[in-house]
Formats: structure tokens, C-alpha cells, sequence
């Protein structure tokens, strides 16, 4: 759905069997939630080190993870590619710690109009062809403008099915639909519902249309759309590696005008999370937190990408805790 959509399925993680081949080896291995239970004792209780094979049971890697004291809950996600092998997140849920919550899973039997459906599905086809093979022809423009089209022809059951409808492919088809509608503060008000859905995919699909309306916003102030980052700051909470970092992706878009609501919430209530995210190995992953933490400490732009290309990741992140640490 996204160029951005990094996350693969890796089957032979979830479910070995006997006639597959090996796992792939883990090239990196991060973490995130760890605050008072000794990284030492996750580790151990993981049993993987950088090099080794993807654990052959994430169910049974979790439930180690989940025997250890003060840890509440335990999430592994497996992501494509640094050096050649996975990545593979550890995400910790410790007793007492904030969690981000979802709804309830909606009941209202509503779908999406079978013409839109499939010419979503259509569309995804065309886009996956054109991203996975090379050479391929790009989308051509009559595929994007039907869409677009039928999503604001149907616009009515459109954020109905965002909102209520039961099926959860339906809401994640919907969540996506919506950057192509003509009102988009509308539809920045039912994404923004929609960051709390019991589903991952949707939640997901919300965040990335979330990002594209936020790039609109500030190109167009005219069409008065308002996003809050109540709810993407209150995600980087979540046990769900994708929910933080989609966050923390929005966040950066939300706050390019150094938004004084943004960045006194991100403060206020994320900076544990941002240094966190920040030290993380794998660089495209950590850099959107350390922009949100260089505005916060009141870098320029070009000073946060300098110090950034020069290496100077580490140190400039002791200067900005020490710095903000004090104005706290």
C-alpha cells in the first residue's frame, strides 16, 4: 500500500515445518519498552544473538520473554533488511508502564460498495507489480483518478466503514481510501479515529494517510485541516513495533513548523520513548526520533542532519538529554 511498508510476513517463523528452509538470520536485534527490568535477563531469556537464525517459535520466544519478572507482555516483529539479514524488534511491556489502548472491535455490519472494493483491489494489484519488478510501468493515471472517483462517490459509506463496520480488511480498504477524498478535514477526523482500532492494519493504513494529509495541510492551510497528536504520541507507547515507528513518522510531518502543541506533548509525555527509538542501530528506523528530539532541543533543521551524517548521533543525543533533562 505504501513505498514505506517494510514489514514482511516471514511464514516460516510463524509456522516452521519440517520440509522449509532455515530461518533467516537476525542482523540486528533491538528493543524498545525496557525500563526497569535489566536488558540482561531479556536477553537471556531470548536466547538470540546478532548471527543466529529468527527464533523457530515467536509464539515461544514470547512466552519466555513473558516469564521474566516485571514483564507484562512481550511482542517480537521480524522486519527486512540490514546487512543481508532481519532485524528483529523486542517489544516489552513492564508492569506499571503506560499502554496504548485500542476500541473495542466494532459490530455494525457495513461494507464497502462491491465497485470500490474491487477497484481497490485492482489498484493494490497494479501498484505491487509496479513496486516489485523492475522495469515494470508505473501506475497510470486513470487508475488513481477512478479510484478517487469512486472513494468520494461513496464517500458517506466510506467513513462509515472506517468507523463501524465489522470487517476489519474493510476498515484497513477504507483508512487508505480516504486520502483520495476531496474533504479531507473530514477525513483527517475519521482517520484520527481510526489510530485506535483494534487492528493493526488499519491503525497502520491510518498513520501513513495520516502523513500524506499532514504534507497537504501544510502546503494548503486554506482547506483547515487539523490533525492532533494526542493519539500518535500516546502510540509510542504501543506494544506494536509498527504503531511506534508509524508514529514517530507522523509526528516528524506534524511537526515541521515546530508546532508548539506537538512538540510540548512530545515532551510532555514521550521522551523516554523518543531516546529510545533514537539509540536504535538501525538507522532509517531511529532517525525520525532523533528529528523530533533535535526540534525539541531547539536544532535547526540542518544542525539535526549534520550531526546526523557526521556520526555524531551519539553525543549530540547526550547534549539534547542533558538539555532537556534540565529545562524539565
Amino acid at each position: 500500500m505504501s513505498s514505506n511498508l517494510v514489514i514482511f510476513a516471514l511464514a516460516l517463523w510463524l509456522a516452521a515445518q519440517v520440509a522449509a528452509p532455515p530461518p533467516p538470520a537476525v542482523s540486528l536485534i533491538e528493543y524498545y519498552g525496557l525500563s526497569k527490568v535489566p536488558l540482561s535477563r531479556i536477553e537471556e531469556a531470548l536466547g538470540v544473538k546478532p548471527g543466529a537464525p529468527l527464533p523457530a517459535s515467536k509464539g515461544d520466544a514470547e512466552a519466555r520473554l513473558e516469564a521474566v519478572d516485571g514483564v507484562v507482555a512481550a511482542r517480537l516483529e521480524a522486519v527486512c533488511c540490514e546487512a543481508g539479514g532481519a532485524i528483529l524488534f523486542v517489544g516489552i511491556l513492564e508492569k506499571g508502564a503506560r499502554l496504548f489502548e485500542v476500541r473495542d472491535p466494532p459490530k455494525t455490519n457495513v461494507l464497502l460498495p462491491l465497485e470500490l472494493a474491487e477497484a481497490y483491489q485492482s489498484f493494490l494489484e497494479t501498484y505491487r507489480d509496479s513496486a516489485l519488478r523492475p522495469g515494470a510501468p508505473g501506475l497510470p493515471p486513470t487508475t488513481q483518478s477512478r479510484l478517487a472517483a469512486l472513494a468520494n462517490k461513496h464517500l458517506r459509506t466510506v467513513r462509515e466503514v472506517v468507523r463501524n463496520s465489522v470487517d476489519a480488511d474493510h476498515r484497513a480498504m477504507a483508512a487508505h481510501l480516504l486520502v483520495f477524498v476531496k474533504d479531507k478535514a473530514a477525513a483527517a477526523d475519521d482517520l484520527q479515529y481510526a489510530l485506535r482500532d483494534p487492528d493493526e492494519g488499519v491503525r497502520q493504513n491510518a498513520l501513513r494517510t495520516l502523513k500524506e494529509l499532514a504534507a497537504h495541510a501544510a502546503a494548503h492551510p486554506e482547506d483547515g485541516i487539523k490533525i492532533s497528536p494526542t493519539w500518535p504520541v500516546e502510540m509510542l507507547n504501543s506494544l506494536v513495533w509498527a504503531d511506534r515507528t508509524g508514529a514517530a513518522e507522523l509526528l516528524v510531518a506534524l511537526s515541521e513548523n515546530r508546532n508548539a502543541a506537538v512538540l510540548g506533548l512530545l515532551r510532555e509525555r514521550a521522551l523516554p520513548q523518543l531516546f529510545e527509538m533514537a539509540r536504535w542501530q538501525s538507522l532509517q528506523y531511529a532517525l525520525p526520533s532523533y528529528i523530533l528530539l533535535g526540534r525539541l532541543a531547539g536544532l535547526s533543521e540542518e544542525q539535526i542532519q549534520q550531526s546526523w551524517a557526521s556520526g555524531q548521533r551519539a553525543q549530540q543525543l547526550a547534549a539534547i538529554e542533558k538539555s532537556l533533562g534540565a529545562s524539565r
